[in-house]
C-alpha cells in the first residue's frame, strides 16, 4: 500500500538515501531502526509528502489514510484533551465543540432571553452528533486517554495547562483514535510510564492496519513488530522477524561478510604476489596477463560497516559503609495530597533497588528525599558513612550552561583531568569528532542526558540515585549504559520505565501502592514472576 522505489535524498552535504527501496503492506507491523541521524524521521516525512525525494518515487495506494505521530506536537491550547483527540476523526469534533458551547450557554443566566433559540439549536446539533456516532467516539477517546494515563479531570481540562510530555500523549491519542489504514509512529514510547507503555503495546498488537514505527524501547518494539527495516549508509534493508531476530541476523550477516572479505583478501594477496614475482619473466607473461585480467573482473567484497560502539568502564568507586541510606517515619505531602505517611525504608551496600508505582505514587519524591532535593515534613533521612552520592534527575539537564560546549562542560566539572581522558569520556557517551564542540543549548534531549550522565559517572560515586536515566537515550547508548552499570560495584536506587533496564540491573523491587509499600527480594524479573504483572497499575 506504501512503496519507496529507488529513492535518493540529500540533506545539505549528507546523503540520506541512495537508491533505497522498501514497502509497507496491509497489516504489516514494521520497526524502523538505524543510528541517530540515519534518516528515520526523513523517511516518515517522505511518506507523508512533507518532503520530496531528489530521485525515485514514493507511492501510496489511492484512498489509504495515514496517521503520523511525530515528537513535534506544536502548541496545543484552548481546548480540552478530549476535544483535541476527537479532532482527528473528522467533523464530529466540531459538532462536539458546538454542543459543549450550547450546554454552557444554557447554563448562562445572561443568555436567558435567547434560551428558546439556544434549545432549538441544541436539538439540531445533538441530532447531528448522534448521526455521526459522536457519543461512541467520545467514549473511545476517553478510553484511549485513560489507557495513556489521563484522569477524568485532565481529560476535561485545558490541554494548554499540560506539560510537554502529556501534550505528546494527547497527540498520540489523536492518531490512535483515528485508526487510519497506516500509522507512522516516531518514538511513541517516549514520555510514557510503564503502565501506559504496556497499554499501548496491547493496543498496537490489536490494531489491524499497517504500522511503521521507531522506538528506543527494545522490549516494546520486540513485542509488536514482525519485520524490521534498517537504515544504514543510505540503504534500506528488510529483516523478517522481531527486533531480537534482527539483532541476531545482523550479527550473523556481519560475521559472514567479514569471513568472505578475509577469504577474498587472502586470495587477492596470493594473486598479487604471483604477479609481482613473475611479471618480469617472459616465460610467465601469458599467465601474469591472465591473472591481471581476472583481478580486474573480480567484484570486491566490502568489509562490514562497523557500528561505533564504545564501552564505558567505571573507575573503582570508594567503598561506603554497609548502611547506605535509612528513612524512618517519613511523612510527606504536597498541599492536601499525602505521598508518604510513616515510611520506613533502608538501602544497604550493593543493593540495586528499582522503585515502581503508578503516576503520582511518589517514585520521584522518594528519590528526591534520598538525594536531599526535598525534605520530609516529619521523620528522618540518614545517609550512611562514607557515602558519595550521584543523583540523576530530569531537571539536571536544564542546569547545563547553554553557552559552554560539551568539552568545556566536562572540563569545568573535572579541571584536573587531561584532555585525552576527557575526549575518551565524551566518545564513550556518543560525542566524537566535532560533536564535542557543540554548545549545550543546541543539544537534543538525548545528547543532554548523555552529557549529564558522563559528568556524573567519570569520577564515580558509590551510590547512584537515577530518575528515568534512559529517557531520550537510543538503544545503542542504553546498551552501553546497562553494560557499564552491570559492572558497577556501588549501590543503586532508580526509577525507569524501560523493562530491559529494570530486568538487567535490579536485585530488589520497592513497590509503592495506595495500600502501602511492598519490598521484594530479587529483581524485576522475579517481581513479574511473583506478581504476574509487569507494573503495579496493572493489578486486577
Amino acid at each position: 500500500m506504501i512503496r519507496l522505489e529507488s529513492i535518493g535524498k540529500q540533506n545539505g552535504r549528507q546523503m540520506v538515501f541512495v537508491e533505497a527501496s522498501a514497502a509497507l503492506q496491509r497489516g504489516e507491523k514494521i520497526g524502523l531502526v538505524g543510528p541517530n541521524g540515519a534518516g528515520k524521521t526523513t523517511l516518515f516525512r517522505l511518506i507523508t509528502g512533507e518532503e520530496l525525494p531528489d530521485e525515485g518515487q514514493v507511492s501510496v495506494d489511492r484512498g489509504v489514510t495515514i496517521g503520523y505521530f511525530s515528537q513535534d506536537v506544536g502548541d496545543l491550547a484552548g481546548r480540552s484533551a478530549v476535544s483535541e483527540v476527537m479532532d482527528g476523526v473528522g467533523p464530529v469534533s466540531a459538532v462536539a465543540a458546538e454542543l459543549r458551547a450550547l450546554e454552557a450557554a444554557m447554563a448562562d443566566p445572561e443568555q436567558a432571553d435567547e434560551m428558546d433559540a439556544i434549545i432549538a439549536r441544541y436539538g439540531e446539533v445533538q441530532g447531528r452528533f448522534e448521526e455521526l456516532d459522536g457519543y461512541a467516539q467520545e467514549g473511545r477517546a476517553r478510553e484511549v486517554l485513560a489507557g495513556l494515563g489521563f484522569s477524568q479531570e485532565m481529560m476535561d481540562g485545558d490541554v494548554g495547562a499540560l506539560s510537554g510530555g502529556w501534550k505528546m500523549r494527547v497527540a498520540l491519542a489523536r492518531i490512535l483514535l483515528m485508526r487510519p489504514d497506516a500509522m507512522l509512529l516516531d518514538e511513541p514510547s517516549n514520555h510514557l510510564d510503564l503502565e501506559s507503555l504496556i497499554w499501548l503495546e496491547g493496543f498496537l498488537k490489536g490494531y489491524d492496519g499497517a504500522l511503521l514505527m521507531t522506538s528506543h524501547d527494545r522490549a516494546f518494539m520486540n513485542r509488536i513488530v514482525g519485520k524490521v527495516v534498517e537504515i544504514d549508509g543510505g540503504a534500506l534493508t528488510a529483516y523478517s522477524g522481531d527486533y531480537e531476530f534482527y539483532q541476531q541476523q545482523r550479527a550473523l550477516n556481519e560475521k559472514q561478510q567479514q569471513a568472505q572479505f578475509e577469504r577474498q583478501q587472502a586470495m587477492l594477496a596470493k594473486e598479487i604476489a604471483f604477479i609481482e614475482r613473475f611479471k618480469a619473466r617472459a616465460s610467465h607473461a601469458a599467465q601474469v596477463q591472465s591473472r591481471v585480467k581476472k583481478l580486474e573482473k573480480i567484484e570486491r567484497v566490502e568489509p562490514p560497516k562497523r557500528r561505533q560502539t564504545v564501552l564505558f568502564e567505571f573507575q573503582p568507586a570508594p567503598r561506603s559503609g554497609d548502611d547506605v541510606v535509612s528513612l524512618k517515619g517519613v511523612h510527606k505531602r504536597y498541599g492536601s495530597r499525602v505521598i508518604y505517611e510513616g515510611l520506613d525504608f533502608q538501602v544497604r551496600r550493593k543493593e540495586r533497588w528499582c522503585v515502581m508505582g503508578v503516576n503520582g505514587a511518589g517514585k520521584s519524591t522518594l528519590l528526591k528525599l534520598v538525594a536531599g532535593a526535598t525534605q520530609p515534613d516529619q521523620g528522618t533521612v540518614t545517609i550512611g558513612a562514607a557515602v558519595r552520592m550521584g543523583y540523576f534527575a530530569q531537571h539536571a539537564m536544564e542546569l547545563l550552561d547553554g553557552e559552554r560546549t560539551v568539552f568545556q562542560a566536562l572540563e569545568d566539572a573535572f579541571p584536573q583531568a587531561g584532555q585525552g581522558s576527557l575526549r575518551a569520556l565524551a566518545g564513550c557517551f556518543g560525542f566524537s569528532g566535532d560533536e564535542i564542540e557543540k554548545r549545550c543549548r543546541v543539544l537534543s534531549g538525548g545528547e543532554k542526558a548523555r552529557l549529564v550522565m558522563a559528568k556524573m559517572l567519570y569520577d564515580p560515586p558509590n551510590f547512584l540515585v537515577l530518575d528515568e536515566p534512559t529517557n531520550h537515550l537510543d538503544i545503542a547508548t542504553k546498551e552501553m549504559l546497562i553494560a557499564a552499570l552491570a559492572e558497577y560495584e556501588g549501590t543503586m536506587l532508580f526509577v525507569s520505565h524501560d523493562r530491559h533496564f529494570l530486568a538487567a540491573l535490579s536485585n530488589r523491587v520497592l513497590e509503592l501502592t495506595p495500600e502501602g509499600v511492598h519490598a521484594y527480594g530479587g529483581g524485576y524479573t522475579e517481581y513479574v514472576a511473583r506478581t504476574g504483572q509487569e507494573a503495579p497499575g496493572l493489578r486486577s
